[in-house]
């Protein structure tokens, strides 16, 4: 059974999302504040966290970095944190997910099901990954129907389609194509998407698969 930490400090949605999440099969424990948070996560090793930002004693963001200093689980951010440097700041800190309060609790379970997924798959390199009409091989670097990809183009897509429904964050994607230098040319990843989606969407202007997060990032959906 799947182990969920909630941490959140408002005694409504704990109860919610406890009787929601029970009620889907998973094992779940609260905590209401950073510290508790922490000191369960060490104890009990959940599975996944949902963490609110907003939490009386130890900012969100912190909460992230620490567990981050010892474990890969998956944390979905649910905050009423709208602002998307505060989306940004937590998604570099090592978040893997973002939902903004007031929620749907079937996207965050949606949400919850995806980060569950890609953290259940091995790391080994996919054979070969569809996009559209076309297929696309990693190892080899081909694309089915002889379509050719300048590096940067290639960087790019790999990162995307290696984190298959997770959210990359800008300045993630920018640091490792571009360098740290480039972390404020976010014109750079509007154009090179412009060009991967007239490549590979079969609706350049209506992308199933290479998504963009406004202000945040981009995710490939498979």
């Amino acid at each position: 059974m799947t182990k969920i930490l909630v941490v959140d400090d408002e005694p409504q949605i704990l109860r919610a999302l406890r009787i929601n999440l029970a009620a889907r099969h998973y094992e779940v424990e609260v905590a209401a504040d950073g510290s508790s948070a922490l000191r369960q996560a060490a104890q009990w090793h959940p599975d996944l966290v949902v963490l609110d930002l907003g939490l009386p004693d130890i900012d969100g963001t912190d909460v992230i970095h620490g567990l981050r200093g010892w474990t890969r689980v998956p944390i979905v951010v649910l905050s009423g944190r709208a602002d998307n440097q505060d989306k940004i700041d937590a998604l570099d800190a090592g978040a893997d997910d973002y939902v903004t309060k007031p929620f749907s609790i079937e996207e965050l379970l949606a949400r919850i099901r995806a980060v569950s997924r890609r953290a259940t798959v091995q790391d080994t390199e996919p054979a070969s990954i569809s996009i559209g009409e076309h297929t696309v091989d990693l190892a080899g670097k081909t694309v089915s129907g002889g379509l050719r990809l300048t590096p940067t183009e290639w960087h790019i897509l790999e990162i995307l389609l290696r984190n298959p429904g997770k959210l990359i964050p800008q300045r993630y994607l920018l640091t490792e194509v571009w360098g740290s230098q480039a972390v404020k040319e976010t014109h750079y990843l509007r154009q090179y998407m412009a060009q991967l989606r007239k490549k590979l969407e079969p609706d350049p202007a209506h992308p199933r698969h290479l998504i963009t997060e406004p202000g945040m990032g981009y995710r490939y959906t498979p």
